[in-house]
């Protein structure tokens, strides 16, 4: 045995002296953002029924995140990389605070393979309204000053607040996700995740499938290419998984399949980005959660100078999951302007309307006004 061990480490030495050499050196490259909000809020409607809601006042909203992006390039033209997201103000990405974190193996011929909690490709591949302001309404963004979840249920990437959605509304699970070479401007992206309860450092073995979301695939196209002084962008996504088949209990759930698929598109020409968007999620009957449908509609207008000003839209719909099985209902619009004042600093000014409604016999709703500010910083 001893014998065994000396020759078969002679081999790996003999191996590893035969290897080329090779020059290159890590990039230890880091970045990141911070955006600073400042908002005076008027807000309105009766979150329980029954009784009125009044409140305004003026709040500030930090978001920020620090981004290690570490990547080598090997002689053999492959490039592997780490991308570790970590919350500036808060543990948002869990318990260490860490928000995302994978990595990467690409190169122009192999395109690129990411391994580790990221969002799918087919999250990753979808075009939406064109945007101006960093306080998103096709997002959550918006509730930190108006709270619509106080009305609706509180769904994470899904269809009824977001064009950018997951199956299930599963966010940043341990999966592994390739995207092909691009194509004349064409990319297609698979992803596969064994759970979607799991994330960075925790892994399924020991977790009992019949209980959670499982096996969730995505896929995702994406076209992005300009024809003289037209830009054109179009993405597409579809996924699906294993809904439980068990609840903690051990009794049948009787769920379906939960689905989600949407298109989206951008137009750019003469200084002028239209975009436009639609996504379902059909969550195969979860209590509290419903199927779910949203429309983004969005325009910006970059004029000559710093300033770029825009106006979006977005609609949304849960089915059933309101008081006595009603309809749920998202509606926000934006007016807002973003100026350049140098490298990866603009400043954002913005007027936004939120509308949230049970539309229930015995209702609730909640709306909302919200004139705002914000410093932006990317570097």
């Amino acid at each position: 045995m001893k014998k065994q061990l000396l020759c078969t480490s002679a081999i790996a030495l003999g191996v590893a002296a035969a290897a080329p050499a090779s020059a290159a050196e890590w990039n230890l490259d880091w970045g990141g953002f911070m955006n600073t909000h400042l908002a005076i809020g008027d807000l309105g409607g009766n979150v329980t029924a029954g009784v009125d809601l009044d409140g305004d006042g003026f709040d500030i909203l930090q978001t920020g995140e620090i981004i290690f992006t570490p990547s080598i390039t090997l002689d053999n033209g492959l490039t592997f990389g780490v991308n570790v997201q970590m919350e500036a103000l808060n543990a948002a990405g869990g318990a260490d605070g860490i928000d995302e974190a994978y990595i990467s193996i690409s190169s122009d011929t192999f395109g690129q393979l990411d391994i580790g909690s990221e969002n799918s490709a087919g999250y990753k591949s979808m075009v939406a309204g064109a945007s101006t302001t960093s306080l998103f309404i096709n997002s959550p963004s918006i509730s930190a000053f108006i709270p619509f979840s106080a009305v609706l249920p509180g769904n994470f990437r899904q269809a009824a607040i977001s064009s950018y959605t997951e199956v299930g509304g599963n966010n940043d699970v341990n999966r592994i996700t390739y995207y092909t070479p691009s194509f004349n401007g064409l990319t297609v992206g698979v992803s596969f995740a064994p759970s979607g309860a799991l994330n960075a450092n925790t892994s399924g073995f020991g977790v009992d499938q019949n209980t959670v979301l499982s096996d969730i695939f995505d896929i995702g196209i994406n076209y992005s290419q300009t024809f003289g002084n037209v830009d054109v962008s179009f993405g597409a996504r579809w996924g699906t998984g294993d809904a439980p088949s068990i609840t903690g209990g051990g009794a049948a759930t009787g769920l379906s399949d939960p689905e989600t698929w949407g298109v989206g598109f951008q137009v750019g020409v003469s200084g002028f980005t239209f975009g436009a968007a639609y996504t379902e999620n059909d969550n195969g009957a979860a209590a509290g959660v419903g199927d779910q449908e949203g429309y983004s509609i969005g325009v910006a207008y970059d004029a000559p100078g710093p300033w770029t000003f825009g106006l979006e839209t977005y609609f949304g719909e849960y089915t059933g999951t309101g008081t006595g099985a009603a309809d749920e209902t998202y509606e926000a619009y934006q007016l807002g302007a973003s100026r350049s004042l140098g490298s990866g600093v603009t400043w954002q000014v913005h007027l936004t309307y939120v509308e949230a409604d049970d539309e229930g016999t015995v209702g609730t709703d909640l709306d909302g006004t919200v004139l705002g500010t914000s410093i932006n910083l990317s570097f």
